[in-house]
């Protein structure tokens, strides 16, 4: 637990202002593709079928617009942003790893690059947290 106080310390001493920007334009990032997912879900379960995916984990079609678009809203406004991070990333490496490699980077309708970016921004702010502008800082200070 001292560990992720000494963490939590430095990265609010050292976070950029910035940065914060990068939080919400990831957040929103979630938020619009589970909000694409939710409005037509034909669009993940061709993906599921298409991929390599075991059809045991075929439920995770329904998972996962719900946990993009909760993650989402959690990133922007900076609340629980480690934890939601936390919950994203298994969704990105899966996306990665069954769907975006078999077309290559190359291919029209790959997304490859971009699941690479939002995978290496969620665990910046895995790190990170969610800085000095967000929901988490304002009730840690109200409480002081």
């Amino acid at each position: 637990m001292l560990t992720l106080q000494r963490i939590n310390n430095w990265s609010l001493k050292h976070q950029p202002q910035w940065l914060v920007i990068v939080r919400i334009a990831l957040g929103l990032c979630l938020l619009a593709k589970g909000i694409t997912f939710i409005r037509n879900s034909t669009i993940l379960q061709e993906i599921f079928t298409r991929s390599s995916i075991p059809q045991g984990l075929y439920w995770l079609a329904y998972f996962i617009p719900w946990a993009h678009l909760f993650g989402g809203f959690l990133i922007v406004i900076g609340l629980f942003t480690r934890l939601a991070a936390l919950l994203q990333i298994p969704i990105l490496i899966g996306a990665i790893i069954f769907v975006n490699t078999r077309g290559g980077v190359y291919s029209g309708q790959s997304d490859l690059l971009f699941s690479i970016l939002i995978l290496i921004l969620l665990i910046v702010f895995l790190i990170e947290g969610s800085g000095s502008y967000s929901v988490d800082r304002q009730v840690k200070n109200s409480h002081l």
